[in-house]
């Protein structure tokens, strides 16, 4: 039996509309604001009025292909208000969407296209190319040319139900699969009500910057559009920066994951745009008490701390952060859901004492896609608890004594990194596959206060020399650049506790892999000798040197040998800018990996822009 305080804590029934669709309340919001605008994505706006006729118009067609309720429709397109559209057509057809993202690599988009046996998958000509079309028998519908330009914008009638497949999204999986959480209209609808209720509804303008094959922009692009903001569409590489989105469009909301939180206070512009706002949201991994304190030197509104897992539809738990303690804590359950933390014996724990965390009530979803063995070991009939199933998260968690819980990490060895759920199993799996590898571990160190990254511990069967760059491309073709590792250590062995198991907690004791370690040689050192020959390299080296929390990088070392990822190649990004007064391309940061090939690109371009400027002087002193 649970205490009395966890029984009062877990009292969160509250009504709402049950039997509603995403689809319905979509419609409702059009009826009330139809001239509103609705959507903002690369220049192009459209009003609540456009955008349901638009989706009708697809949604027909795929009415016409055989969508029906439970269908699933694959959506690989870039971020645009055409995807906006596409997402709303599937959920008007009756169907659920399953998010592919184009710029995954090819084999993992192919793993989800058959693993999900989709049926139709709703493109555009300018990403068809990068899909692995070949992967299965797939009607692929190029939604800008394609007969459902001709069918009607009246609206579409729908058998869909309440307990109807909204989506199938794919995380990581620790045998090396991904696997396809489904997740009903009715989860997403109780989701919808509860923030209602938790952060409020009353219409603004919301930034979007989460992919959509990450759960959490459900939040950002339906429920948004359920309640009447106006929803700008936060584009692709070369698109405006977040800063300029946020003036421009007087954001008032945005929800994003620490890990972006952190870049964007590091960036004076996005820092001073960050004070605009009324409203953020932080989610998807652990939020540093020192986060929020930096953020409040120049933001006064809402904060609010969010936690949940895909399988309970999107946050389960939410906490307005006002002066953070220690640690900030996750808040208490949103409507209609409950939390118990168990011990091992799936029993109750005191107040203050560490238990599993497990979420019940109308968040939890069906279950896994195709994996009925995966589903039982996950989602729990526990009798005492609850007559209802629940999810066992695999975190590890604590009351406090206000009812507040504290997150403390997680019981096995799953991770959140800026957001994203990775299963380090599936990274080693993909690696021990390779024929040079005998062991890997992969694991996350923070030698630098919010900066996770992932580093594989290697044996390896043979000499290390260029086996780090072959395994990040390999790892490249199969993998999301967010599981990359940012780094390969090659060790003799890997340690082993008392009872035989690798000792992940002695991996995390060696030095931080700022040098890559060899095998049978100690630590190889970088080629930090060579000294910058000129400014602009040394503009380019200390920027480096500074994301990467190193004393010197040699001029043809590799950023990405030395522990860079994604968000350290944006902070790079941010800091040039500011030294050089110039926009510069994150894709450039990415080709020209040293900072001798770096500093040589933005030396030529800085001379294109000079002669383009002399040349454009030049022009005007000639006219009259």
């Amino acid at each position: 039996m649970l205490p009395v305080q966890m029984l009062e804590w877990n009292r969160t029934e509250v009504d709402y509309p049950r039997d509603s669709t995403i689809a319905e309340q979509f419609e409702q919001q059009v009826a009330k604001s139809p001239d509103a605008i609705a959507i903002v994505a690369n220049d192009i706006q459209l009003s609540y009025r456009e955008l349901d006729e638009r989706s009708n118009r697809i949604a027909r067609h795929l009415q016409t292909l055989g969508v029906k309720p439970d269908t699933l429709v694959g959506v690989a397109m870039g971020r645009s208000e055409t995807l906006v559209v596409c997402l709303l057509a599937i959920l008007k057809a009756g169907g659920a969407y399953v998010p592919l993202d184009p710029t995954h690599p090819k084999e993992r988009l192919c793993l989800v296209i058959n693993d999900s046996e989709m049926e139709i998958l709703l493109t555009t000509s300018e990403m068809r190319e990068r899909l692995p079309l070949d992967a299965g028998g797939v009607t692929v519908l190029d939604v800008e040319n394609s007969a459902a330009a001709f069918e009607s914008t009246d609206t579409v009638e729908t058998n869909a139900a309440s307990h109807n497949l909204a989506y199938v999204i794919y995380t990581s999986g620790s045998t090396g699969k991904p696997k396809g959480v489904m997740v009903e209209n009715r989860n997403v609808v109780n989701f919808f009500s509860a923030m209602d209720r938790a952060i409020g509804c009353a219409p603004g303008v919301w930034l979007a910057v989460t992919s959509f094959s990450f759960d959490i922009s459900v939040l950002e692009l339906l429920w948004t559009l359920t309640r009447g903001f106006k929803v700008v569409v936060h584009g692709d590489e070369g698109t405006a920066t977040i800063a300029d989105e946020i003036t421009r469009h007087e954001v008032t909301h945005l929800q994003m994951t620490p890990s972006l939180a952190r870049m964007l206070t590091l960036d004076a512009r996005a820092f001073i745009a960050l004070g605009l706002l009324k409203q953020v949201l932080l989610g998807g991994e652990t939020v540093p008490a020192s986060l929020i304190h930096h953020i409040r030197q120049i933001f006064s509104g809402e904060i609010h701390n969010m936690y949940g897992p895909t399988e309970t539809t999107i946050w389960s738990t939410t906490y307005r952060v006002e002066e953070p303690g220690r640690t900030v804590s996750i808040g208490r359950p949103i409507s209609n859901t409950q939390i118990y933390l168990l011990d091992a014996e799936l029993q109750p724990v005191p107040v203050g004492e560490i238990g599993e965390l497990f979420i019940g009530g109308d968040g939890v979803a069906r279950g896994y896609w195709n994996r009925p063995d995966l589903t039982a070991e996950r989602f729990l009939t526990i009798p005492s608890l609850s007559p209802n199933r629940i999810y066992r998260t695999g975190d590890i968690a604590r009351f406090l004594p206000d009812g507040n819980i504290e997150f403390l990490g997680r019981a096995d060895y799953q991770v959140k990194l800026r957001g994203h759920r990775i299963e380090p199993g599936e990274i080693e799996a993909i690696l021990e596959q390779c024929g040079v590898v005998r062991q890997a571990v992969v694991v996350v160190r923070e030698d630098k206060e919010g900066d996770k990254r992932l580093v594989a511990y290697l044996v390896i069967k043979e000499t290390e020399v260029e086996v780090a760059g072959m395994l990040r491309s390999m790892l490249a073709s199969k993998l999301p650049d967010y599981m990359i590792p940012s780094a390969f250590v090659f060790l003799p062995e890997l340690p082993l506790t008392d009872n035989g198991k690798i000792d992940r907690k002695a991996l995390l004791k060696l030095p931080p892999p700022n040098v890559t370690l060899s095998a049978d040689a100690g630590p190889r050192e970088n080629e930090s000798g060579q000294q910058a020959n000129n400014e602009i390299e040394r503009i380019v080296a200390a920027a480096w040197q500074d994301a990467l929390g190193i004393t010197s990088v040699g001029m043809n070392d590799n950023f990405f040998d030395l522990g860079a990822h994604s968000l350290t190649v944006a902070e790079v990004k941010a800091k040039l800018q500011e030294a050089l007064g110039r926009e510069i391309s994150l894709l450039d940061l990415f080709q020209f990996s040293t900072v001798s090939t770096l500093a040589g690109h933005l030396a030529g371009t800085q001379w294109r822009l000079q002669v383009s400027d002399r040349a454009q002087r030049r022009r005007l002193a000639r006219q009259p």
